[in-house]
């Protein structure tokens, strides 16, 4: 695994990077829509250095903050020139404020497709896919849909198995710990665990354990910590 950047040894836990957001808010130095952008445009510079020749990206987004993030990511890389697609799983009424607010600022101008397995496989093999579904939350194996397709990017579309399509992970690659590394639920001898393969993995502020640990080596590919004023 590569790093670059702000990466050191010293590394944030899930819970720490959390706290670390809300005391920046409740100070009032910055907004959670703030943050938002700024993690969003560091992915969005990451993904056009290390592929300046790409233009057509798939951006994934699950139903929360990181969601939120994918959507910031889809816009300003829409406005760069770029061919985006953004599938969404979720109801968007119900995602956190600031994710709403990058829903709906993408849905003005791009459609929001859903973040289904057929969708997935319709998009055919874009030059950049954007893994924006889970993020730092997940402690627990992704059941139903979202399994299906996390299973299906580790399988077909992970840069291990066939060197296809990049992959790009938003903070962490879904369904990986990012505290421990580990793949909650996975199983002995699983080949397509629902945790894709990434080529990069944008995190921010700091490394987070998981990004340093057991599987997330193999997972994370080259990591780029990102400073977004914390």
């Amino acid at each position: 695994m590569e790093t670059q950047g702000q990466m050191m040894t010293e590394t944030v836990t899930a819970e720490q990077m959390r706290a670390l957001e809300r005391a920046a808010m409740d100070s009032g130095s910055v907004t959670g829509l703030e943050l938002m952008e700024r993690a969003g445009q560091g992915v969005a510079e990451a993904i056009k250095a290390h592929w300046p020749d790409t233009r057509r990206a798939v951006v994934l987004c699950g139903p929360g903050n990181n969601g939120g993030d994918g959507f910031v990511v889809a816009r300003l890389l829409a406005d760069s020139g770029w061919e985006v697609e953004a599938l969404f799983h979720g109801e968007a009424d119900r995602l956190p404020p600031d994710a709403r607010t990058n829903h709906d600022r993408w849905a003005a101008t791009g459609a929001v497709g859903p973040l289904t397995l057929g969708v997935v496989k319709q998009a055919g093999e874009p030059d950049v896919w954007v893994d924006a579904i889970f993020g730092i939350g997940l402690s627990r194996r992704p059941t139903g849909e979202l399994e299906r397709v996390l299973s299906h990017l580790a399988g077909h579309g992970g840069d291990r198995m066939t060197l296809q399509p990049k992959l790009v992970a938003v903070d962490v690659p879904s369904g990986l710990d990012a505290d421990t590394g580990e793949i909650p639920g996975k199983g002995a001898g699983e080949w397509a665990p629902p945790c894709p393969f990434c080529a990069l993995t944008v995190t921010f502020h700091r490394a987070k354990p998981g990004h340093l640990r057991g599987e997330g080596p193999e997972h994370c590919g080259k990591l780029i910590v990102k400073d977004i004023g914390l």
